[in-house]
């Protein structure tokens, strides 16, 4: 009797301690995630990735990889001071052979309108194709080049392949970019790799990049131009640069010669008063000297003995600046009256507050004398 109430306290003690200890216990199946096949099917991408492919799958469809038939005198690389322009991949002899892939555009109208960098599509004696995400293949039909900008706009049948549609972007607003930014940059890496994507952020706004080209008669600087460390190599130049909606917001166009992870975007919004332009007239409608030139300043100028404005390299024949008398090495240091002085873009921004057939003043020093010219400018070329 006496062991049996002896068992009984004991039962009782480790009835007592047992219920205290077990609330401190972890409860296999309330506090531990059991993670079954079924509900591993359910686990989301972490929020970053989940952006990415979301954003991905909704541009893709719409960026094209643009082929060429070359000629024998297809562009070369260009250099814009310090930062390069792509050129195409070329064969192994360095000559190429058949249709090859140099760069990258994307889709802006289910009509068959596409937009890419222009020195994509430099070669005004080749042939073009743009293949799309799906390996359909249209040949382009036109090609319309903005002389101002780095872009262009390539024009395709849609009928060419029936049945096939053609996705269109979304246009996003370049005007309230922030450093820091989240963006993608999608294309054909290396004129070989499509739908490559590479992630990144702003880095800086309001670059400039400035190119001078002798041989296209013109003097262009890519102004507010996007900086990203977003990987954009040969190929990618003319695909898009999208934010975390999939809205493109910038071209991807260059990098910094020597640096690493320095890329450049033209901004979306250049593109659109591009575009509008382009709506209007058919074509790009933009005013036209002729010359290409270098900034003088003061402090040079009074090195040099010589005038502060715009030194010219280079006049095209037949040009507005030809035929009002404008010689290589003039200084143009009036403009329609205003002073040339100023950054390296100010003669073309002078240029582009104009209109086609505008008749404007020039001032020129030449040979530690001034002279006046008058002209009428031109609309520029379709290069």
């Amino acid at each position: 009797m006496r062991k049996l109430i002896v068992l009984l306290v004991i039962l009782i003690i480790f009835l007592g301690v047992w219920g205290t200890v077990s609330k401190y216990l972890p409860k296999i199946n309330n506090d531990f995630n059991i993670v079954t096949p079924q509900q591993k099917e359910n686990v989301k991408i972490v929020t970053e990735e989940s952006v990415t492919v979301n954003a991905v799958k909704k541009i893709r469809p719409s960026v094209v990889t643009i082929l060429e038939e070359a000629s024998n005198n297809s562009s070369e690389n260009i250099q814009f001071g310090p930062f390069s322009i792509f050129g195409f991949p070329q064969t192994q002899d360095n000559q190429p052979q058949g249709p090859i892939s140099i760069g990258s555009g994307f889709i802006i109208s289910s009509e068959g309108l596409i937009v890419t960098n222009k020195h994509v599509v430099s070669a005004t004696d080749s042939k073009y194709q743009i293949v799309t995400s799906d390996d359909k293949k249209f040949t382009v039909k036109k090609i319309y080049r903005d002389p101002l900008n780095d872009i262009a706009i390539l024009n395709v049948d849609p009928q060419e392949n029936k049945g096939v549609s053609l996705k269109q972007v979304t246009l996003g607003d370049s005007s309230h970019l922030q450093a820091g930014q989240y963006v993608i940059a999608i294309g054909t890496a290396l004129g070989e790799f499509k739908n490559t994507v590479t992630t990144g952020v702003i880095s800086g706004l309001g670059r400039g990049i400035t190119a001078g080209d002798a041989f296209q008669g013109y003097a262009e600087k890519l102004d507010n131009v996007i900086q990203t460390d977003a990987a954009i190599n040969p190929g990618n130049s003319g695909g898009p640069l999208v934010n975390s909606s999939a809205e493109v917001i910038g071209i991807n166009t260059a990098i910094a010669s020597g640096g690493q992870n320095i890329g450049f975007a033209l901004p979306i919004n250049t593109v659109k008063d591009s575009l509008t332009s382009f709506n209007e007239h058919g074509q790009f409608d933009r005013p036209y000297l002729g010359v290409s030139y270098k900034m003088i300043s003061k402090d040079l100028a009074l090195i040099n003995s010589a005038a502060e404005g715009a030194y010219v390299q280079n006049v095209v024949k037949d040009s507005p600046a030809d035929k009002a008398g404008i010689k290589r090495g003039d200084i143009i240091v009036k403009f329609d009256g205003k002073k040339v002085v100023g950054g390296d873009d100010e003669l073309a921004k002078l240029i582009a507050d104009k209109k086609p057939g505008d008749s404007v003043s020039l001032t020129v020093w030449r040979d530690g004398k001034t002279v006046e010219a008058e002209t009428n400018l031109t609309s520029a070329p379709n290069q």
